[in-house]
This record gives C-alpha cells, sequence and structure tokens, in this order.
C-alpha cells in the first residue's frame, strides 16, 4: 500500500482541522474509492467512490489534491482511501488529502512504501521497546492477554488527537478495572513515535497524568513505550500508521489502535479515533470470553 500524507498536524476522522497555511477551517470525512483518470493540468483525481457518511452518496466525479505532486503516484483502477477536506469559509473548497492507496490497479509499478492494513487473524511481529520505566518489553510477553495499542507522541498539540486517545485509554483503563477478573486478562500499550523527543522519563511524566499516579505499580496495566527509529518504521508500516516531518518541529501522522488477542493476532484495527472507550471495553469481554 502507498501512503502519501500532506496537511500539516495531527489528524483523525470527522474532525474540523486548521490549515496554518491559509488559515482556512476544514471538516474531514472518509472516502474510498476507484481512480477513474487523473488530470495534471487541472491537479484533480476523478473518483468512483462509495457513499461519504455525513456527507455524500456514492458517485463519480473529480477531487483536487491538497498536493497536485502526487498526481502521478496515483494510476487508472488503483483503489484508495482518503481524507476529504471540506472547507467551512465562503470559498467551500474541497480537497483530498492523506492519501492511502490500498489496492494497485498498474501492475508495473512498485509503491515507495508498503503498509499494512490489521486485519482479523493477522499474526503481530513480536516488536520491541523500551518502556517508561527505561526496561526493554516486546509484544510477545504479553502472550495470554488481551493487549489494547495506540500511538501517540506527547508534544502533540491539537487536544482532539493524541490527547483525546490518551484520555479514551484512561477512560478504558477505569472501565476495565471495574473488574478484576478482566483487568487480570488485559494489558494497554501506548507507543509513541516520537524517539527523539519520549525518553522514559518523559513518557513516565506523560503517563502519570492520564493515570493519575506516578507510584511504583501505577504502569503494572498500562505501558507507555517508545521504540527505536528502525523498528518504529516497521511498526508504523504494519499498524498503518502514516507519519511525515511537520512543521517547527511537529509530526504529521495519522492514528491507529489495534486490540490482539492472546494467542498475538489481531482481534480488531480501528483507524482514526473514530471509536469510543465503550465500543473497545465491549469488543475486549467478547474476545476474553473465548479464552
Amino acid at each position: 500500500m502507498l501512503i502519501l500524507l500532506g496537511l500539516s498536524g495531527c489528524h483523525s476522522s470527522r474532525q474540523t482541522v486548521t490549515d496554518e497555511s491559509t488559515n482556512s477551517s476544514f471538516k474531514v470525512y472518509k472516502l474510498r474509492g476507484k481512480v477513474v483518470s487523473t488530470n495534471a493540468a487541472t491537479g484533480e483525481v476523478t473518483l468512483n467512490h462509495e457513499a461519504i457518511r455525513g456527507f455524500m452518496e456514492a458517485m463519480t466525479m473529480p477531487y483536487k489534491l491538497k498536493d497536485p505532486s502526487i498526481l502521478s503516484e496515483l494510476h487508472p483502477e488503483d483503489v484508495l482511501t482518503a481524507d476529504l477536506l471540506v472547507s467551512q469559509g465562503a470559498d467551500a473548497d474541497v480537497f483530498l488529502d492523506h492519501i492511502v492507496v490500498v489496492g494497485e490497479g498498474k501492475p508495473d509499478y512498485k509503491p515507495t512504501v508498503l503498509y499494512h492494513v490489521p486485519a482479523p487473524g493477522d499474526k503481530v511481529p513480536d516488536f520491541t521497546l523500551r518502556n517508561q520505566d527505561g526496561r526493554s518489553i516486546h509484544l510477545d510477553q504479553f502472550r495470554g492477554k488481551e493487549l489494547l495499542i495506540t500511538f501517540i507522541y506527547t508534544r502533540c498539540p491539537l487536544p482532539n488527537f493524541c490527547p483525546l486517545v490518551t484520555h479514551n485509554f484512561a477512560v478504558i483503563e477505569q472501565q476495565l478495572a471495574l473488574d478484576p477478573a478482566l483487568l487480570r486478562k488485559t494489558q494497554l500499550l501506548s507507543i509513541s513515535f516520537d524517539p527523539e523527543h519520549d525518553t522514559p522519563e518523559r513518557l513516565r511524566a506523560y503517563g502519570a497524568q492520564y493515570i493519575g499516579s506516578d507510584q511504583k505499580n501505577a504502569f503494572a496495566h498500562w505501558d507507555f513505550a517508545v521504540p527505536q527509529k528502525p523498528v518504529l518504521n516497521e511498526m508504523a508500516k504494519y499498524f498503518d500508521v502514516g507519519l511525515t516531518a511537520g512543521a517547527n518541529d511537529s509530526i504529521n501522522h495519522t492514528l491507529s489502535t489495534t486490540l490482539i488477542g492472546p494467542d498475538g493476532r489481531v482481534v480488531h484495527f480501528y483507524p482514526g479515533n473514530d471509536w469510543t472507550p465503550d465500543q473497545i471495553v465491549a469488543d475486549v469481554k467478547e474476545s476474553s470470553h473465548g479464552t
């Protein structure tokens, strides 16, 4: 899968974001469709797309790209997902951004980066990270438990993105704690994609804000960890996390949360932040009943 990223800042589904270069506010919708044609002169791609929830029915129409330079990477019959940015200003501009080619229509080219969209039953590699205590951990050590992982970075400036995901994990942690038997069968893991800044000390301070404690056993059920750069690149590809450098040392990224079963295989994958703590806790309970 080819991933092509554009708009600065953190990103998620059906949120309102601001493009600092134009000071314009956009609503963001999820789109999936097939490329019909491209037009280099206008910087547009014509898509035959599925219904866009909350915005429009299925149809075929042209769309401008937020970054027209990636137009050459798109080919007829490619199947893609993207963010549809709809301007909230008087101009009513509409753009495509964060384009991911999930199916290739042209067999004689290869994407520069292959991304994997986790699907139920997929075996998860045994990635190694360093947690908030400076201790090396790896995913296989949580075999036998329902492992819920998500991706964040502690400097994320937008409250509706990494901070919201971490807040929702805190709610999940509280709900699981109400059922001691379920708590013993689960583990939470927040993974930073910012190894240059998110040291163990920084991760511990960040995590303590949401856990509500920095005591010795405060992180027994919820780890905050960061991989080294080479491992991070592989994790990002496996868990479908798009990462690019943003303005002012920020990180452009997509959001990804995954529930991994006791056998080390994917149970559910939740792209973006269009999920609720209640939904995930229900999925955890359903999965745990089979163990």
